[in-house]
């Protein structure tokens, strides 16, 4: 894992369109090149038995895999949880995060707003500079 390319915070719908790279370790998107990305969204499936959950954050969903001990944790439906993880690009299949880091926001107050306005300034600063320099 390169640590120096940074977690993409993203919305699922961004995912598929996002394409593998010659080396698998590496997708892009628009030009950029990544390895894990930062989405939040709520639980709609898991299954503990298997370490596999869906996250919907209503532009569309992504496979979670955690990791065991991560699954010792009461991880359940409509919770809403942020996610950092490897994203692992599959062939006409749902986007796929191998997770690293999750966490539990369901307490948050207006968390899902305010998700939306960071992944909107993360672009803004950030991703459009590169997409615009890709182009």
């Amino acid at each position: 894992m390169d640590y120096s390319l940074a977690a993409l915070k993203l919305l699922c719908r961004q995912l598929k369109d996002a394409r593998g790279t010659p080396s698998h370790a590496t997708a892009t998107l628009s030009g950029i090149l990544f390895q894990r990305a930062w989405l939040q969204g709520i639980l709609v499936s898991v299954d503990k038995e298997n370490g596999k959950l869906i996250l919907d954050d209503g532009t569309g969903t992504v496979e979670l895999s955690l990791p065991r001990n991560f699954l010792l944790r009461p991880w359940s439906l409509g919770m809403y949880v942020m996610v950092v993880g490897a994203f692992l690009f599959r062939t006409n299949e749902p986007p796929f995060i191998s997770v690293h880091k999750i966490v539990d926001l369901s307490k948050s107050p207006n968390r899902e707003a305010m998700w939306y306005l960071e992944v909107m300034e993360a672009y803004k600063m950030f991703y459009e500079p590169l997409v615009e320099e890709f182009l």
